[in-house]
């Protein structure tokens, strides 16, 4: 169904009174969208850059010459400055790979307004006129906005820092014109999302003090460039994402934009008097919302409450950062606030596993804040940049330890290294963050994580997947059982609903039911059916339930899963909680497999193998047992193929056993 007629089909289940008023405010709101339109065309909105002609920024950041100096000679000395200058030659020669497009010369001129994976591309006009997105089509308006924040920029400075060459200072002052010729004031797809407008600004501002002092750009390119900065600071804080049933990433995203532009240009305070309030009070209304936002949107136990892992690093990103740029400039927050944000990078630890990657729980987009090192290959699974610079800013030698790799992420966002001796993986235990909704067991060779929680956004699930009692299983550093990832939002909603459906994860499903009820077109929406909580948890051992069938067939679905020495049992229950309910003619569990874990093997005895890792599965209570393909995405926009076990249940009980040696 097209989105029209779903749209059509609401308004018919309305009162007719209801439909009638909702028809009205619309035809109102288009009606003064084409006046704003028509206004902005005949006078774009605009702020002379002569008020900014004198103006100069008082922010301190981390990396102020000499600091700046100083960590040229590291990135040297570590034999960084290689991949630094090849990732800035590529991006002046328009060599992208974004999203999964793999690599794209995108020509003399970059296309700030297209998906140039698909060649769509979305006129200029006001925004709220701009529809981004169209089901019916392949589109992918996250191509755009990923290009339009500007993250590759920070490789551009540490290549101009390193070589002290003045074509990456050209580079920059040459996309910065292009972008704000092609894309007006709200007259553009790149204005359709604060929190995008937000992230450009915050990468905007953190190269300044790579390139201020370059001989190659004239005094007027600041001027506009400040003048267009400023705008952009006007235009967040006149969209705030706070409208919907639950703030999340977004809104975060938006009061760390206001933040940094108020720390930027508060020192000053440059009066534009018909945009309202000036940057300082961006700044004191963006430090009183992320304080009272981090508890919102983070959960006691230091887990965000989008129920994904990805989520969470962006989050965590968009926290620390600007907690540290504000604590460069002599700005703090509460200890309530701090403790609650060192809480976050606890958890960020506790569910790495031993090879340093972490489980792709949940939505993942790829989405970041400020990108300082290694853009053009960092991992989508590898979350120790945060660790590295929470070791620092919290002086944690157990996080410093486990982003031991990372170390030039902290040596941008802090300033500073210190050194540090301690292995990663000393102390790491068992844990469990039930609000959250993950526990982890350990053993010395193997780890587990388990998903067992509420649904994001209090039961919204907006970024959940049908994942309750699904787990991940790594073995002597290999990965065996994975999450599937999640691909594509709306560039293929199929594909959305297939990734985030019961079936691709390591758990149960009764027939063709999904945990959580997916409407095909609400890619956003899985309300809340299963409320999965945990029974009991020890150091290796986890037990708990979800309800996601009990309203549909009357069944509750229990597991329990032992890790010992050498391996891993599951029971599988359905336990009947209906009395009378019909039996269940139909219910299997999925085993999603690693890619590369090869396997052999027949009816209930199967053999998975991953370099020198062996690992029998053997299943006691499966009336069959399938081998089928199936597919698995390690960051947006890509997917390979892999292959799952499919154990059909005999009698409502499954007992799986797998062993390694």
């Amino acid at each position: 169904m097209a989105t029209g007629q779903v749209q059509i089909k609401r308004l018919m289940a309305m009162p007719l009174r209801a439909a009638v008023k909702k028809i009205a405010g619309k035809a109102i709101q288009e009606a003064r969208f084409a006046y704003r339109q028509y206004r902005i065309s005949r006078s774009p909105i605009m702020l002379q850059p002569e008020l900014f002609h004198s103006f100069e920024s008082h922010m301190v950041f981390s990396y102020e010459s000499p600091i700046r100096e100083h960590a040229a000679d590291y990135l040297r000395e570590e034999g960084l400055d290689g991949e630094i200058i090849r990732d800035a030659d590529r991006i002046c020669a328009h060599i992208f790979n974004l999203l999964g497009s793999g690599d794209k010369n995108l020509g003399p001129f970059l296309p700030w307004s297209e998906d140039f994976k698909t060649g769509y591309r979305w006129e200029n006009k006001y925004y709220q006129r701009i529809a981004i997105v169209n089901l019916d089509d392949a589109a992918d308006v996250k191509v755009p906005w990923e290009l339009s924040r500007f993250q590759h920029f920070f490789t551009l400075g540490k290549a101009y820092a390193l070589t002290g060459n003045e074509k990456y200072a050209r580079e920059f002052q040459t996309q910065l014109e292009d972008w704000m010729l092609k894309n007006p004031v709200e007259m553009s797809v790149n204005w359709t999302c604060a929190m995008d407008v937000a992230i450009r600004a915050a990468n905007w501002i953190a190269v300044v003090p790579f390139f201020l002092k370059s001989l190659c750009i004239p005094d007027f390119f600041w001027d506009r460039f400040h003048a267009c900065l400023y705008l952009h600071g006007a235009f967040i804080r006149s969209n705030l994402e706070r409208t919907g049933e639950h703030t999340g990433n977004h809104y975060a995203a938006d009061l760390a934009g206001l933040i940094a532009l108020g720390l930027y240009f508060g020192g000053n305070d440059v009066q534009v008097g018909r945009f309202g309030e000036t940057p300082r009070e961006w700044l004191h209304f963006g430090m009183a919302e992320l304080e009272k936002e981090l508890f919102v949107q983070v959960n006691e136990d230091g887990t965000n409450y989008e129920a994904s892992t990805s989520y969470h690093r962006l989050v965590a990103e968009i926290f620390l950062i600007t907690t540290v740029w504000c604590s460069n400039n002599g700005i703090s927050f509460s200890e309530r606030y701090m403790k609650r944000l060192e809480s976050m990078h606890e958890f960020l630890l506790n569910i790495m596993k031993p090879d340093g990657r972490s489980p792709l729980v949940g939505d993942a987009d790829d989405g970041r804040y400020l990108i300082v090192s290694r853009y053009g290959n960092w991992v989508r699974s590898d979350f120790r940049h945060l660790l590295a610079v929470a070791g620092e800013f919290f002086n944690r030698d157990d996080f410093r330890s486990a982003g031991r790799g990372s170390a030039e992420d902290a040596l941008w966002i802090i300033g500073g290294i210190k050194p540090h001796t301690k292995s990663r993986m000393i102390g790491m235990k068992s844990a469990a963050f039930p609000d959250g909704g993950y526990y982890i067991l350990r053993s010395a060779q193997a780890y587990c994580l388990i998903r067992c929680g509420e649904n994001s956004f209090h039961g919204h699930g907006a970024h959940s997947h049908n994942d309750q009692l699904s787990f991940e299983l790594h073995v002597k550093g290999k990965d065996i059982l994975v999450d599937p990832g999640s691909y594509v939002y709306s560039a293929d909603f199929r594909a959305r609903n297939l990734f985030r459906s019961t079936a691709m994860h390591n758990t149960l499903q009764i027939g063709e039911l999904e945990q959580n009820d997916i409407e095909e077109r609400n890619l956003f929406l899985l309300r809340e059916q299963t409320f999965a909580a945990s029974d009991s948890f020890t150091e290796h051992r986890f037990s708990g339930s979800h309800q996601g069938y009990l309203e549909k067939v009357g069944f509750i679905h229990r597991r329990q899963l032992e890790l010992e020495q050498t391996g891993l049992v599951i029971f599988d229950t359905l336990e009947q909680a209906v009395p009378n309910s019909d039996p269940v003619t139909s219910a299997f569990v999925t085993f999603l497999l690693a890619p590369d874990v090869r396997i052999t093997g027949h009816m209930m005895n199967w053999l998975l193998e991953s370099g020198d890792c062996k690992l029998s599965i053997d299943f006691d209570g499966a009336g069959e047992v399938q081998l089928q393909y199936a597919w698995i995405s390690a960051s947006y926009g890509t997917r390979v193929r892999t292959r799952l076990l499919r154990a059909y249940i005999r009698n409502r009980c499954l007992k799986t056993n797998i062993r390694w040696v």
